[in-house]
């Protein structure tokens, strides 16, 4: 089995919005947080649906299921709670990667009129 990408904690904040919960009448799928990993690992990889590993399940219930949750909002309510509360983690800005513009650094140049 490949690790986990989503931590517990990460886990817990989406839980709740995940469809097919014990509580949900109807059937439900078997393991949510599996589910998410295949499709975490499709968005990662770049990969097609048939080339999803066996260890997710069969590509085709994956891929329904996925449809099923679009359809659903599921993903739109994950989002939203989750871009509420960012932590900008991953996010850097650094002054080696980026560049001023020439007449934003006092070259040549900007609004002065010219005869």
């Amino acid at each position: 089995m490949t690790r986990h990408v989503l931590t517990d904690a990460q886990w817990a904040v989406i839980e709740p919005f995940c469809l097919g919960k014990t509580t949900d009448p109807g059937q439900t799928g078997r393991d949510p947080r599996l589910f998410l990993e295949a499709v975490l690992w499709i968005v990662r990889t770049g990969a097609q649906w048939r080339e999803l590993p066996v260890e997710f399940g069969k590509w085709n219930s994956v891929f329904k299921r996925f449809r099923r949750w679009v359809k659903a909002d599921a993903f739109y309510n994950m989002f939203r709670t989750l871009a509420a509360d960012a932590d900008f983690e991953y996010a850097m800005i650094d002054g080696s990667i980026v560049k001023v513009h020439r007449s934003g650094q006092g070259a040549k140049g900007g609004l002065r009129a010219r005869p």
